[in-house]
């Protein structure tokens, strides 16, 4: 599946498609993401079309598909939904993706204003990660009730793990939300870094966690936290996310001569104290599954098996009666920026350069 020759008019092309093609244009990158394609069938024969328009949910898919086969997952592709039908050494398990997209109106993740500027230069996180928690909400909601209207009556899906992977596009700068916002939906359970910030002395461990309860939308309607925690979301299994799955990942991973550098931050320790890391772009410094979490439903009725995704680089959480569990925070990947640049342009004498 060619994925990046073009087949819509440009004017109908996502801005990051023309980004990645045009813009920047480095066959390489384009290799690393076809590579993940690569085998991923076109059931409706609009696949490509659909990444050429609206790249970010069909990214995320082909970021899944290539996730799955670096794990040597079967994948199943008699039924044409939900996306994955996978065969793992711990039993079948049904995936449905989805991503979290800004509302209408609302400023696009790609639209990016000047990041030194505003909350967060000031590191209020808050209303980043109150729009997170908000659009997350909406997307996981989507589905759950996707899968009670349809899902479960079909004969491939009942009596297996459901689980729905999540990804988020809500708005600029949505990969610095790293766990914050889901945590706080599913659990109820939020990492208060702006109260840290604003009195660190206050805070000698660290960002506080504290619950919330519940969230409020602008249009005053209430978005209750917690849906793990009890069994009312029990026909979910599971809810796989990252916010680092984006283009840059593939910057990561790919090797060769390059003029660059990744900046990122990495979880060490038990409780995955943030570490900053610089590697040179061209040698690569994560792989696929470096940024995944698992977040776990104690009351599922079909759990997922824990070592399913279990790797090094992958964080997995669940919060039950009896207390919170942990697993893989050392070592995992929580935020990566990457800066490249070109050499000069003969006629401009300008450096060109490209943050992913």
């Amino acid at each position: 599946m060619d994925l990046f020759t073009p087949i819509v008019a440009p004017e109908h092309e996502h801005p990051n498609f023309v980004t990645v093609t045009r813009t920047i244009n480095r066959p390489s990158e384009l290799a690393v993401v076809s590579d993940w394609a690569d085998g991923f069938p076109d059931r409706d024969g609009k696949f490509v079309e659909e990444f050429q328009r609206t790249f970010n949910s069909s990214f995320w898919e082909v970021y899944l598909h290539g996730l799955f086969k670096s794990y040597g997952f079967d994948m199943n592709w008699s039924q044409a939904r939900p996306d994955f039908w996978l065969k793992t050494p711990q039993g079948e398990a049904i995936v449905e993706a989805v991503t979290a997209n800004e509302a209408a109106g609302m400023r696009p993740e790609w639209n990016r204003p000047d990041i030194f500027a505003g909350d967060l230069a000031a590191r209020n996180f808050w209303p980043l990660n109150r729009l997170a928690i908000i659009r997350l909400s909406n997307a996981l909601l989507s589905k759950a009730r996707k899968y009670e209207s349809s899902y479960r009556k079909q004969s491939h899906v009942p009596r297996k793990p459901f689980v729905i992977a999540v990804a988020p596009f809500e708005q600029p700068f949505f990969q610095h939300q790293y766990d914050r916002a889901i945590q706080a939906l599913l659990y109820d359970h939020y990492v208060d870094e702006t109260a840290y910030f604003k009195n660190r002395d206050r805070y000698p461990d660290g960002p506080p966690s504290v619950k919330l309860g519940t969230v409020e939308k602008d249009n005053g309607t209430e978005i209750e936290m917690g849906l793990f925690n009890d069994d009312r979301w029990r026909e979910v299994s599971a809810v796989i996310f990252s916010c680092t799955a984006t283009w840059g990942k593939a910057v990561a991973m790919l090797s060769g001569p390059r003029m660059g550098m990744i900046d990122s931050s990495w979880g060490v320790g038990e409780l995955g104290a943030p570490e900053h890391r610089r590697h040179q772009v061209g040698v690569p410094s994560e792989e696929i599954a470096d940024g995944l979490l698992v977040f776990h439903n104690h009351y599922a009725t079909h759990p997922l098996d824990w070592a399913t995704f279990r790797r090094k680089g992958v964080a997995q959480w669940t919060f039950g009666p009896d207390g919170a569990r942990f697993e893989g925070r050392d070592q995992s990947l929580q935020f990566r920026i990457s800066q490249q640049f070109e050499p000069m342009d003969n006629e401009s004498g300008e450096q060109q350069g490209a943050a992913t």
